[in-house]
């Protein structure tokens, strides 16, 4: 039989939480970001949950090819734009949006031979100095752009590096407006922390929103709120089950580095998973894991193909019992990816994005 270890995607979680982001944005249309193949979710395993969104945002031209071959017609946006003037060939046949934050993109624009004018994503730097114009340079590349032949309608846009913290988004707002306050077009800013928290502010939702991680059913302000707290719901569970046991005495150690040590006798549940699976090896003693969807606990180090799990809080597990390492259990009891993640110094995105090809996934 197949090694027991399982991903499971759940159609229904993703419907809700495309729900919820609508909600929280009221009168906004919103962007699916099914970027990093839909956050290791796989974009043609979320589809038919997701397909209710206004348009989806993605990064590569391979991503945006598998959209269409889906039946998606409406609105695709680039987020980081084209990376060679090429590329804009494809964006004019497959019916791409795309983001423009640098000279170089709008210099292969004024270069693209094209019947079809193409929309556009100008991308001001408010703060994040990531990808974008900085503000005083913004609107003469505006006016580059709306002097092109080969551009149709310019919209605006810029992302926000503190939405879920308590800087917030007051300051970055601020600069955007200032400097886009006579420009023509619509606008997209908020993603799912300042959808989340800021939503109801129609000067913050403008006339998009671009949710990525809410979408998934991870928080995106954790720890100081979590997914119950936003009304959102698990869309990945990763399911192995138990190959072995071993009864420890008092001073029995446990794994590689002999890092975990009985202070009294225990049982242990030896799973089916391991780093090679995805689950990050920083995730030693302590870490919170469900078997029979009981909560209690890793210990030990993570190994390559197995971890070992307390059993003390479920006497009456053994052999065969499922454990829930993230997600939900069969008894629907829930284990957020944000606490798996926190326990591994890291956060649920990579989580999702680091599920190993040797996981086989299912849809439910």
């Amino acid at each position: 039989m197949p090694r027991p270890i399982q991903a499971t995607i759940h159609t229904g979680a993703l419907r809700h939480n495309l729900a919820r982001m609508r909600r929280a944005a009221p009168d906004a249309r919103v962007w699916g970001v099914v970027k990093a193949n839909a956050y290791g979710h796989g974009i043609e395993r979320v589809f038919d949950g997701l397909r209710a969104a206004d348009g989806f945002g993605l990064l590569d031209l391979q991503e945006a090819q598998r959209m269409r071959d889906l039946g998606w017609r409406g609105p695709i946006l680039l987020l980081e734009g084209v990376f060679e003037p090429r590329d804009l060939e494809l964006c004019s046949r497959l019916n791409l949006w795309h983001t423009v934050h640098c000279d170089e993109q709008i210099d292969m624009l004024a270069t693209h031979k094209t019947h079809q004018p193409h929309r556009v994503f100008l991308k001001m730097n408010s703060g994040m100095n990531r990808l974008g114009f900085p503000p005083q340079r913004y609107r003469a590349a505006w006016t580059r752009l709306d002097a092109l032949p080969q551009v149709d309608e310019i919209s605006l846009m810029t992302h926000f590096s503190d939405a879920d913290g308590p800087a917030g988004v007051a300051r970055q707002l601020r600069v955007f407006n200032e400097t886009t306050r006579d420009l023509p077009g619509e606008r997209t800013l908020a993603n799912s922390a300042a959808s989340l928290r800021f939503g109801a502010d129609p000067a913050v939702r403008v006339d998009w929103i671009r949710p990525g991680i809410a979408v998934y059913g991870s928080a995106p302000d954790f720890p100081d709120h979590d997914i119950a707290h936003w009304d959102l719901q698990p869309t990945m569970t990763l399911a192995a089950r138990i190959i072995g046991v071993q009864q420890l005495a008092p001073g029995d150690t446990v794994g590689y580095g002999s890092s975990f040590r009985a202070d009294a006798a225990m049982r242990i549940g030896v799973v089916a998973c391991g780093y090679a699976d995805g689950y990050p090896r920083h995730c030693s003693t302590g870490t919170p894991v469900l078997v029979e969807g009981v909560r209690t606990r890793i210990v030990g180090r993570v190994s390559m193909d197995m971890l070992t799990v307390d059993l003390t809080p479920v006497p009456q597990a053994g052999f065969g019992s499922e454990v829930t390492l993230w997600g939900r259990a069969v008894n629907g009891a829930v284990l957020a990816i944000d606490e798996a993640a926190r326990s591994g110094g890291t956060v649920g995105y990579e989580l999702m994005c680091a599920l190993a090809q040797r996981v086989p996934v299912v849809t439910d």
